[in-house]
């Protein structure tokens, strides 16, 4: 058995209307797949597409330029900044 074969040993169990279990079977035997194997896919595919939704940031190329600009020429800090920071130093013992 090859290396990058995961041991399964955890189980998901779904209860659903036996029309729907009769749809996802149909579309698993069109796909070529078992039903476990069509499910696992599908499950797998629209959680990815889930966490990419919430973890990537998309910025149009103005947000781009702007974002770069002020990373490569960042501003002087504030009053208030600098000031946190100083008692930050002095708490810390920096």
């Amino acid at each position: 058995m090859p290396d990058t074969v995961k041991a399964r040993n955890a189980r998901l169990e779904a209860r659903v209307p036996s029309e729907q279990k009769d749809f996802f079977q149909h579309a698993a035997t069109l796909a070529g797949q078992t039903l476990s194997e069509f499910v696992i896919e599908s499950t797998q595919k629209a959680a990815a597409k889930v966490v990419q939704e919430h973890e990537l940031i998309r910025l149009s190329r103005e947000e781009q330029i702007a974002f770069v600009s002020t990373l490569l020429s960042p501003s002087e800090p504030g009053a208030r900044l600098r000031q946190a920071a100083e008692s930050y130093r002095r708490k810390s013992g920096l």
